[in-house]
Formats: structure tokens, C-alpha cells, sequence
């Protein structure tokens, strides 16, 4: 098994059945849920030095769904031109997350989930096994759209064993 495969096999394993679609609603609603229960001062709390904030940890979760989204639709699509990755601790530092509303943070998530639960839904088999190529490695639509999932699965758990616990 190749690094990369090692890498996304760990996101993967945090689905919990192998109806993704169907946990792709599910983890946006647990998200939504969590994040809904925050208060401004509990969505800027981070808990090391140098981690993200809740509103950081929230608007990452939205920046790498939207390129993910973005990598399925070209694949899906059949256009082979290889995308580049992407740094996500560049997009946080620049992301000014800590100056938006929770509430605007939070509508966001739910637009960008929603679009990715339409287009993956309506995506025939054909599309998902399209594969093309990101940040130097082959993958296919499909395992894009479950990345999605348990890349938000493997949040939404730092988020309950290293954020909540210090906000009681």
C-alpha cells in the first residue's frame, strides 16, 4: 500500500457504514449540531498554541470540501489535467476565520454540504470510477466523495476528544 493510500485509508476507516452518501448527510449534521452549540467566545477557543480555533477547525473543513468538490467535478467530467494540492495551514492562516460570525461560518458549511450530497447523489456509477489525478496521486470521484466524509468524521472526533472537553 502506497503512502497516499496509507494517508486516505485512515479517513475512510472513520466511516461508520459503507452508505457514505448517507454519512455524508450525517456528519454534516453532528457538525452542524456541535458547532451550533458554541458561543463566539467558545468558537475561538483553540486547545494548544499553534492549533486551530473551532471557527478555523469549521472553515477548514468547508475550504477542503469546496477543493474537493472541485477535484470530483473536473474527474467526473473526464478532464485529465492534474490539479495541485493545497496547504492547509496557509488557507487557515489566511482564512480570517476568527473575524466572521459562527452563524455566517455555519451557513456556510451547510451550502457547501448540501451542494456536495446534490452532485454526489446525482453522479451516475460511471462517473464515480472516473479517476484523475491531485497533488501527485491518482484517485477516483468516489473516494473524493468519501474523503469528504471521513476527513469530516476524523474532525468532528479531535473536535469531541480535544476542543469540547476543555469548554465544559
Amino acid at each position: 500500500m502506497t503512502e497516499f493510500k496509507k494517508y486516505i485509508q485512515r479517513y475512510l476507516d472513520l466511516i461508520p457504514s459503507d452508505n457514505w452518501l448517507e454519512e455524508m448527510i450525517n456528519s454534516g449534521a453532528e457538525t452542524i449540531q456541535i458547532f451550533s452549540g458554541l458561543d463566539n467566545e467558545k468558537s475561538l477557543f483553540a486547545y494548544a498554541e499553534g492549533k486551530w480555533t473551532l471557527k478555523e477547525l469549521l472553515l477548514h473543513l468547508i475550504d477542503t470540501e469546496k477543493i474537493f468538490q472541485y477535484r470530483a467535478l473536473r474527474f467526473a467530467r473526464k478532464d485529465e489535467t492534474e490539479l495541485a494540492g493545497f496547504d492547509e495551514d496557509l488557507f487557515a492562516a489566511n482564512s480570517f476565520a476568527n473575524d466572521r460570525t459562527l452563524v455566517s461560518l455555519l451557513e456556510e458549511f451547510r451550502i457547501v454540504r448540501q451542494t456536495s450530497i446534490i452532485f454526489f447523489e446525482n453522479l451516475q456509477n460511471a462517473a464515480l470510477t472516473n479517476t484523475g489525478k491531485a497533488n501527485g496521486n491518482e484517485i477516483s470521484v468516489e473516494t473524493i466523495g468519501r474523503l469528504i466524509v471521513g476527513h469530516n468524521f476524523h474532525h468532528l472526533k479531535i473536535v469531541e476528544e480535544r476542543y469540547l472537553p476543555n469548554l465544559k
